[in-house]
């Protein structure tokens, strides 16, 4: 396949508001987080005031985002209890993941913030630990500039229909497959 660069505009500039919008990362492949601190990295650095809330990473993780996060000054929350299979306790794991959900609605309504990434939290949701309805509403009544990102495997189609931008990471080959393990640094 080949393809020749452009030598017009492809698209016309769109001509709508700007407002906050809701993006969506999602699907079995690699890259849905990766993504979203992207993402946060660039808005911290236009002077968005950003925040980062991890659904399943706990409260004492110190991985690379995080510390780079410390560095680039971004605050940043573990909510959850790790992987759902490491955990010893579902109900301690559920009760966090509800008390998380509470400590990012007062976020995400609190109008200090311009854009807060909701990581993984797809994962408590499709558990029914937090209420998709709750989600929705809050997501409604969030103030008008406010960017949000989710991420997470099976988004709900409730939360895909509300978004404005939904990307589905697709894996077409991964290491871990071939026998190689997590690099630090690269994935964990």
């Amino acid at each position: 396949m080949s393809s020749q660069p452009h030598t017009t505009k492809p698209y016309e500039k769109p001509q709508g508001e700007r407002r906050g919008l809701l993006i969506i990362n999602t699907g079995n492949g690699k890259g849905k987080t990766t993504a979203a601190l992207g993402l946060l990295v660039r808005a911290q650095g236009r002077g968005l005031r950003t925040r980062l809330l991890q659904f399943i990473k706990h409260e004492s993780a110190n991985f690379g985002e995080h510390r780079s996060l410390k560095t680039l000054g971004i605050p940043f929350a573990g909510l959850g209890d790790g992987f759902s299979w490491t955990s010893k306790d579902l109900d301690r794991s559920k009760e966090m993941a509800q008390m998380g959900w509470q400590e990012a609605k007062e976020a995400m309504l609190s109008d200090q913030y311009d854009l807060i990434v909701l990581d993984e939290v797809t994962y408590p949701i499709n558990w029914g630990w937090i209420d998709v309805q709750d989600v929705l509403a809050t997501l409604k009544a969030r103030p008008k500039m406010l960017h949000v990102v989710l991420t997470g495997r099976n988004a709900p189609a409730a939360l895909i229909e509300m978004a404005d931008t939904v990307t589905e990471m697709t894996p077409i080959k991964h290491a871990f497959e071939a026998g190689i393990p997590a690099q630090k640094g690269i994935e964990h």
